[in-house]
């Protein structure tokens, strides 16, 4: 029986010939013309005028908060449903992350809880925002657009501008996602995107900051670099990082831009089906906001428990007993060890989304004979564990 992963790398355009470009000319470490074909064609995608290539995602969000002005004992307000490395970044930073809930609709940062904390949990104090109860002082915020679906910027954007806020986006999940047809990351001070071998777009690994402000461009391409003043005598003139991309991974995210278009309508495409027919089945399928296009990252579904009679865990386990790689959605960061002396603010929503969710099977190109095996298991295991009335 053939598995059937996840998420995997489709690569299917120039990826060879532009490695074999690299090694030919033998232009393989963090400098070369990639590097610079990389960065052009991200801020294009991203509707930024800047970008500047990372070493990863992490990375690429720990300069974002530096250039964005966090400084140790800050806080920032994170999504609480969110891949621990959001989190990690602020901490990076020495800085606080405070943890917002996900809204039950679209499993985004819910921006009116993140508006009643401002407004109930904040104080005004030496022209910034203070957190009342931990007396630190509040610098910006960052939404997580997860699986691909935007969250509500406009809200997020104005409350940032009613409080003097920066908005940190990690979008490492959403190149290709638009809000009101815009792309997602463009609606940030500064964005943080990913490359991981199971984005829609990889590298191999690889991040970037992209941003519209020349100035925050400026600085993290700075420390990306080992912060050099003078690189041929070695002065640096800050604690720089390590942090830039190789040609090489460069090299493969190039051809891999080249066909983001492909890649999102197969994303699309496999939504559309999953969507059909898991349709008469008891899990809740997600859905697009009006004002959102999702890039359909990983298409994930919550599971019906009282009406399937089967919870998340055990449809899990009957499809890898098909050899079907399935996962739940991550552990909220509030329930994290490391996290547990942060503050959470009324995280009630995503661990329940924790708890029902699965990501299902959806690399760009899936075969339909792949994806009918999926949707036929779940519908016997669904089935024939339905509880009746």
């Amino acid at each position: 029986m053939k598995p059937i992963p996840l998420s995997i790398p489709c690569m299917l355009g120039n990826e060879a010939r532009y490695l074999a470009e690299c090694v030919e000319t033998n232009w393989v470490s963090s400098r070369g013309p990639f590097v610079d074909r990389f960065e052009q064609m991200l801020a294009a995608a991203t509707g930024t005028r800047y970008a500047v290539a990372c070493v990863n995602g992490t990375a690429a969000l720990h300069v974002a908060l530096l250039v964005a002005g966090v400084e140790p004992d800050d806080e920032v307000l994170v999504s609480d449903l969110t891949f621990v490395a959001s989190a990690n970044a602020v901490r990076y930073c020495g800085a606080w992350p405070v943890l917002i809930d996900a809204e039950p609709e679209y499993w985004q940062m819910d921006p009116q809880k993140l508006s009643d904390f401002l407004e109930r949990e904040c104080r005004s104090s030496n022209g910034g925002l203070v957190n009342r109860t931990s007396g630190r002082r509040i610098r910006a915020i960052m939404p997580v657009h997860i699986l691909g679906h935007p969250c509500e910027m406009n809200a997020i954007a104005g409350l940032a501008r009613r409080y003097g806020l920066k908005i940190v986006a990690d979008a490492a999940e959403a190149v290709g996602t638009l809000y009101e047809g815009k792309p997602a990351a463009s609606f940030a001070d500064v964005a943080a995107l990913s490359f991981n071998g199971n984005k829609i777009v990889t590298a191999g690994g690889g991040g970037a900051v992209v941003t519209h402000d020349e100035t925050l461009a400026d600085r993290a391409r700075y420390l990306t670099t080992q912060a050099k003043d003078d690189a041929l005598e070695s002065v640096h003139g800050a604690i720089g990082f390590n942090y830039r991309l190789t040609n090489i991974q460069a090299a493969l995210g190039v051809a891999q831009l080249e066909k983001l278009d492909v890649a999102l309508e197969s994303k699309r495409l496999t939504a559309e089906f999953y969507d059909r027919v898991l349709s008469t089945l008891p899990v809740v399928r997600p859905r697009e906001s009006a004002s959102a296009r999702s890039s359909w990252w990983l298409y994930t579904v919550l599971v019906h428990e009282a009406s399937g009679g089967v919870d998340r865990l055990g449809l899990m386990k009957a499809l890898a007993a098909e050899e079907i790689e399935t996962r739940p959605l991550w552990r909220p960061v509030s329930q994290q060890p490391p996290f547990a002396d942060c503050q959470a603010y009324r995280c009630e929503v995503s661990p329940d989304l924790h708890r029902r969710s699965l990501s299902l099977p959806c690399s760009v190109g899936i075969a339909a004979d792949d994806l009918a095996r999926i949707a036929g298991v779940m519908k016997r295991v669904l089935s024939a564990n339905r509880v009746t009335a």
